[in-house]
Order: C-alpha cells, then structure tokens, then sequence
C-alpha cells in the first residue's frame, strides 16, 4: 500500500510541478548568482593580491624562498579540503553530470563550502584553471539544497540542480544562453522542454544579478569590425583541421595526466596540488602570461605586433603543459577558460602565419582567434553549439557567427575520425571506476525519467507492445509536442517524442543507461 501511494504521490507532482519548477529556478538563480558575484569578487581582489606580491618579489628577492613556503601551505590547504571532500576536485561538470544520472552521490553544503574556498586559492596562487567550473558546480549544489531544504519530491531534485548548473556558468560568463545550451547539449544531451524552461529562467535570473555588479560589457570586449570574405574560407579549413587535431591532444593529455599522478608512489594524493602551486611560482618570474584562467592574455592578443610567432608557440606550449599539470592534480578549478585561451593562441599563431605569408587582410586577426576558441571548445567537449553561442555572448558580436559554425563542425567531426570521447564524458568514466561518492537509492522513491526518441533509433516507428522493456519500469505518458498521450500497447513512438517512464530510485541509472542507448541506436530486442 505504501508502495502505490507512493507511486501516486510522485505522479502527481509530475503533472503539476512543471510551472512551479520555473519559479523555483528563478529563486536559485538569484542564489547562485549571489554566490558567484562573492567568488569572482574574492578572485579578483586574490589576484590583484598576489600580482603586488610578485612586483614586491621581483625587488626584493630575498623574501622568495618564504613566498614558495606559502604556496606549498596553500596546497597542502587545498589537498586536505579534496581529501575532505573528493567531489570538489577539478572542474565538478563530470560530478554534476554523475548526480544527474544518479550515479554520483553529492554532499551540497560542504561542496559549495570547500569549493568556494578550494577554488578561490587555486586561482590566487595563478593555477591555470577557471572559474566557471566551481561557478557550475556550486550552482548545482545550491540547486540541490534548494531541493533538500523545501523538501521538494525527488522528480524535480534533477531539474533544480540543473537550473543551478546553469546559473552558474551564467554568472561566472555573463552568458546565459550558453548557460541553458550548456544543460540540454552537454548536461542532459536532449533538448527537453521542462530543462530549456527552468535553466532558462534560472540562467537569466542569475546574469541579471551579476551584471548589476559587473556591468552589461561583455567578457571578451574584442572589436570585430566585419565577418571574413567567403573567398578566404579555405583558410578556415585548413584551421578546422589543425583545431581538432589540437583537441584530440589536449584531451590524451589531460587523461594521461591523471594517470601519471595516480601511478607514482613518491607523493600521496593530498599532497598533489603542490606541484602546480609551486610551478605557478617558478612560472611567475619566467612566464607570467600563463598563469589563472588567461583572461587579460586573450585580450592582449588582438593587440597587433605585441607577441611574435616564436614567443606564441612558446606560450601555447607551456599553458597547455600547465593546465593539464594543473587539473591533473585534483585541484578545484575548471578548463574552460584555459582551453579558450589555448584555442585562441592557436589561432593568433595560425592568423599571424596566413596574414604575414598568404596576403590575407590583418583586420581578420581578431575573427581568426574568436573562431578558434569557439572551434576549440567543440573539439574537446563536443559541444559545438554552446561553444558558439558561449563565444558569440562573450564578445558581444554576431559577425562571426557563419565563420565559427564552419570551422566547428570541421574540427567536431576531425576528433569523430580520430575517435576522441568528450572530454567530460571521459572524466566521469574515471570517476565512477573508482567508485568513490557512489549513490545509493531507496527503492520505495520513485522517480520519473524522460527518454527522448532519436531520428533513426530503433525505437522509431515501433508500437510499445513490440519493445522488450527493462524490468522494474514503467511507461506512464508519451510526450508529442505539447500533447500527451496515455501509453498503449498499440501506441506508435516517432522521433522528437519523450518516453515519460517511473523507476525506482534504485535502479533508475541502469534503466536510464539502457534506455538512453536503446532510444538512440541498436537492436531492440537485445536490450
């Protein structure tokens, strides 16, 4: 009897949560744009600290040996709050994705806690990390909160930790359209309705309460004055090929470099954020332009003559090195930034070569870097769309619109042949292998799982009676367009519908794994 009412209960909240679930989003962006607002702010004046620190350094030399001491305090500070709390450990995108499919477990208020401060001393001591993934994850965890606190039922957790991822990439870019791309492209990998809905209001919510604080300019205030000639497009080819081979190597060498970590037996896991706190030290007397996320580097490489050739590969090179050293270590802190700047470099060297040697105008330099970072971000993440629309919102111009998508889809389908994995899909493989923070759920929840059917799956053009279903689920509603439809055994399933289906909470990973790939591709009646 308990198990019916439950079903019942979770049923109904269902079909009466969906408008309620937007107010709800709104209070968590205005949250977690708040939060953020705190952490870029504590960046910020962390950054300028550390900037007087190295001018003073750079005079009086004898105070260098205390300053590395301080640095290895910090890591260890660091190290001791991921062993505290493993789920903080670099960007949190795999975390959050692992909690949404209910594969990871999530302790909210200590992650935003040791996240927030975790965070913070990686991007002070010039880490090359970002800030959007911490801003993405404490997002999700105030979502998650949210959740617990108001004792909202277990079916609207997920779209309330969402709604909180999206706010905080959001408030961490001034973008919150790429905000919401990011959610239904990479987050939930399906456009569903509800999550548009709810991310969106929380999204914009939040960009609303940063730029009360920031300002309306855009991240990249970069001056693009006209789109490039379509005569000149062979070019970008050529750039979309080199981007995405560019991205295959960043991501074997940000797994490879996990690896290494974990197999030497020299220095314990909580002691490794040492190594790059203490490498950003050497870099700052040798290599400053590689140090923090590389903001104030991409603008000043629409600065023509500033650096040559020679000097860009050198920088390319190091902060590849450096960022890999730096998120390999399980230091708080996300790729983001650092992979737009690598893209970006590439594309100064790229632009600087084709301008100087192939007559091309010089004007188009600063397209040329745009593109790059954009095409960059859709090598590694797979994420073309967000890449271009976060692009797009962060400089503030459409010019380059038609440019971006061509030389992203180039480099999307270079890492396709050359069988590179998301680099977030990749990082949460790891995660569960070692299966630590795994969830466990209570088989009395019940939970509602929305299954998109793909073009061409072989769920198309079936009837539900044809389909050997998992145990323990049940198909509840059919989702067409604003329709909905009670499921019958003679019910058609066409591309573009949503499986509405009820699981326990238990086994609702293993049955969504399974519908997920079921919904998309193979035989059905293997499954």
């Amino acid at each position: 009897m308990d198990n019916k009412n439950n079903t019942e209960h979770t049923l109904q909240k269902w079909n009466n949560f969906k408008i309620r679930v937007i107010f709800e989003g709104i209070a968590i962006g205005i949250i977690t744009g708040l939060l953020i607002v705190a952490y870029r702010f504590a960046v910020d004046i962390a950054i300028g600290f550390t900037g007087k620190a190295y001018d003073f350094l750079r005079i009086n030399k004898a105070y260098i040996p205390f300053w590395f001491i301080f640095l290895a305090l910090l890591g260890i500070i660091v190290g001791y709050l991921v062993k505290k709390e493993p789920m903080i450990s670099g960007s949190g995108i795999p975390q959050v994705e692992g909690v949404l499919l209910r594969k990871l477990d999530m302790n909210w208020l200590k992650v935003v806690v040791y996240k927030f401060f975790g965070g913070f001393l990686g991007l002070a001591a010039g880490l090359s990390l970002g800030r959007e993934g911490p801003s993405i994850q404490m997002g999700a965890a105030i979502g998650q909160g949210y959740s617990r606190i108001t004792k909202r039922p277990k079916i609207e957790e997920k779209f309330l930790i969402t709604s909180g991822a999206s706010a905080g990439l959001a408030a961490a870019f001034n973008a919150p359209l790429a905000g919401v791309m990011f959610s239904l492209e990479e987050v939930h990998k399906n456009f569903s309705p509800v999550v548009l809905t709810t991310a969106l209001a929380a999204s914009v919510t939040a960009d609303f309460v940063t730029k009360n604080f920031f300002g309306l300019k855009p991240i990249f205030n970069l001056n693009v004055t006209q789109a490039i000639p379509l005569i000149d497009y062979p070019y970008l080819i050529v750039l979309g090929v080199l981007i995405g081979i560019a991205g295959v190597v960043f991501n074997k060498g940000l797994l490879k470099t996990q690896e290494i970590y974990e197999k030497q037996k020299f220095i314990p896991k909580r002691f490794w954020p040492i190594i790059p706190f203490l490498t950003a030290g050497v870099l700052a007397f040798i290599l400053p332009e590689v140090l923090g996320g590389g903001h104030e580097l991409i603008i000043s490489l629409s600065e023509a003559g500033k650096y040559s050739i020679l000097a860009l590969v050198v920088i390319v090179v190091v902060k590849y090195l450096f960022t890999i050293l730096s998120y390999g270590s399980s230091a708080p802190g996300g790729i983001f930034l650092p992979l737009l700047v690598i893209g970006a470099i590439i594309g100064a060297i790229y632009g600087l070569v084709i301008t100087k040697y192939f007559g091309v105008d010089k004007i188009y330099l600063i397209n040329i870097i745009i593109i790059s970072m954009a095409a960059y971000f859709a090598a590694i993440v797979k994420a073309p769309i967000t890449g271009m629309v976060l692009l797009t919102e962060m400089t503030g111009s459409f010019n380059h619109l038609l440019s971006i998508a061509f030389v992203s889809i180039i480099a999307y389908v270079i890492t396709d042949l050359l069988g590179s994995k998301p680099i977030y899909e990749s990082l949460l493989e790891r995660l569960l292998s070692k299966g630590t923070n795994k969830f466990h759920g209570d088989s009395k929840n019940k939970v509602i799982i929305e299954i998109p059917v793909c073009m061409g799956s072989k769920l198309q053009f079936k009837k539900l009676s044809e389909v050997k279903w998992p145990k323990h689920c049940l198909i509840v509603s059919l989702k067409r367009g604003e329709r909905e439809i009670i499921p019958k055994g003679s019910t058609s399933m066409y591309a573009g519908d949503y499986l509405i289906v009820l699981a326990n909470e238990d086994e609702s990973a293993i049955i969504y794994d399974r519908l997920t790939s079921f919904a998309e591709e193979g035989d059905y009646n293997n499954i």
